[in-house]
């Protein structure tokens, strides 16, 4: 929710800004979900935050496809920084982090791409909307993993999550 109201919010100033982007940082482990717009609230079975992560991060990918054909004034970009050696992959995923800590990317590696996506006219040179990982368009879904949603399915997200921003605003103080 924080993703959709902070950038609805930028839209209008970002619409009158010449080369305006938005840069979301997601992450390859939405590959693994498809978008589920049943249970946004993981209230739903019991919590597994691997999964709900891996939803957020799924959702924040058809945002971004989505607000790219929605505002064409402005370059909107999706990345995954690839695994980092980062004290919240050490702590989250410790056993992920004992196994792969020799292979895991830099801070700096991992900060590269979105870096490059912020300030590099190359960038804006490709469509928006796309998933970015090495500096380069990499697809949104793995082959055979049935990852893929109804355009009706991501409509709909977005009526949820406007809907769920303005409660939010209704009750936030200022």
């Amino acid at each position: 929710l924080g993703t959709y109201i902070m950038t609805t919010a930028l839209v209008p100033l970002l619409e009158k800004a010449a080369d305006a982007r938005v840069i979301t940082v997601s992450s390859g482990g939405m590959l693994v979900q498809k978008l589920n717009i049943s249970d946004l609230q993981s209230g739903n079975g019991p919590f597994d935050g691997t999964m709900v992560y891996a939803q957020n991060k799924r959702q924040q990918v058809v945002l971004t496809e989505q607000w790219a054909k929605a505002h064409r004034n402005i370059h909107f970009s999706v990345m995954h920084p690839g695994w980092a050696d980062t004290p919240a992959v050490r702590s989250s995923m410790p056993d992920f982090y004992g196994k792969m800590k020799n292979s895991l990317r830099t801070e700096a590696q991992g900060a590269d791409t979105v870096l490059w996506l912020a300030v590099s006219a190359e960038a804006t040179k490709l469509p928006s909307g796309l998933f970015f990982q090495d500096r380069q368009p990499v697809p949104t879904h793995l082959p055979l993993a049935y990852t893929h949603s109804p355009p009706e399915d991501e409509e709909k997200l977005m009526e949820m999550l406007e809907e769920f921003s303005q409660k939010f605003k209704s009750v936030s103080p200022g």
